[in-house]
């Protein structure tokens, strides 16, 4: 009998952690996610504890410090666990041997470009949470020269806090969403995030020579935060849920701590390339989740 495969997971209660635990995988591959109460991305010594729990043929950083407006008061908490804390996976993987796959964002870039960004365009940051996401991604791709940097954006999903959660819960509750429409990206689904992520990590594990570096994974297609919310009702009415109208405003109308991109639209052709993941629809992703958390409160 084959030895198991070993692959720890950090961030398994977040969005695509819990997702990468309900995956299927191939048999033999065990997937370890410690609770934040055993390993603190924060904290150099749970992660080396954790490291040391199994022999890891791979990790998988799901786990971020990801309060993006209150990291604007909160700069060393988010540097803490979104830069230190790869550092730290980084040496310990470069040390074993094994692939480091690290889950970046897109803000990492200011959004000023017009056109969607490929993973060669320059960063800037608007925020502290994206600089210290941007510190991560430099920290791994400097530390093991076997890792991957998958950025993605707009993330949903049915489980934990998400913009699609928190538009269904406000259309139960008044008749008109006030929306930004003037901030463009492509809304993704945990579930394809994690899949993706599989994808990566088994092929990192089986070929030595997998292709490494920063990709972009988002759904196919782009959208408005307005234009996301006009979707998720309409789907949402369809499925007999709550539904309300939807009212774009600007971004000067909804002010925030931390100043988001205008544009956080992500090619994903790299990653077809090497891959040969192809992502869904945004659309499809949407109507997927409205459907279960639908078919979850009718049972409630």
């Amino acid at each position: 009998m084959a030895e198991p495969i070993h692959i720890l997971v950090t961030g398994g209660a977040g969005q695509v952690g819990l997702e990468l635990q309900s995956i299927g995988w191939p048999e033999g591959v065990v997937l370890h996610a410690p609770t934040r109460a055993e390993l603190d991305l924060g904290d150099a010594a749970s992660i080396r504890a954790a490291f040391a729990a199994a022999p890891f043929a791979a990790v998988i950083n799901a786990g971020a410090y990801t309060a993006v407006d209150r990291a604007e008061g909160e700069v060393a908490m988010a540097f803490a666990a979104n830069a230190m804390g790869p550092t730290v996976l980084a040496d310990l993987t470069r040390a074993a041997g094994v692939p480091l796959v690290q889950v970046s964002t897109d803000y990492v870039f200011d959004g000023s470009k017009t056109e969607p960004y490929v993973e060669e365009d320059p960063v800037g940051p608007l925020g502290v949470y994206g600089a210290s996401k941007l510190a991560g991604e430099l920290a791994v791709l400097a530390g093991n020269p076997r890792s991957v940097v998958m950025r993605t954006a707009w993330v949903l999903g049915v489980h934990r806090a998400n913009f699609l959660k928190t538009m269904l819960r406000l259309a139960a509750e008044r008749p008109v969403l006030r929306v930004v429409g003037d901030q463009h990206g492509c809304p993704t689904g945990a579930r394809d995030i994690a899949a993706a992520l599989k994808v990566i990590t088994l092929r990192m594990i089986a070929d030595a020579d997998a292709p490494t570096g920063v990709y972009h994974f988002v759904n196919a297609g782009e959208t408005t935060w307005a234009g996301l919310a006009t979707e998720i009702m309409a789907r949402s009415a369809e499925a007999g849920g709550p539904s309300a109208s939807v009212e774009a405003i600007t971004t000067a109308d909804y002010p925030t701590p931390a100043k988001r991109p205008a544009n956080s639209r992500l090619s994903t052709a790299r990653l077809t390339r090497d891959y040969g993941i192809a992502p869904r629809p945004w659309q499809d992703v949407v109507a997927e989740i409205v459907a279960e958390l639908n078919a979850e409160r009718a049972a409630a």
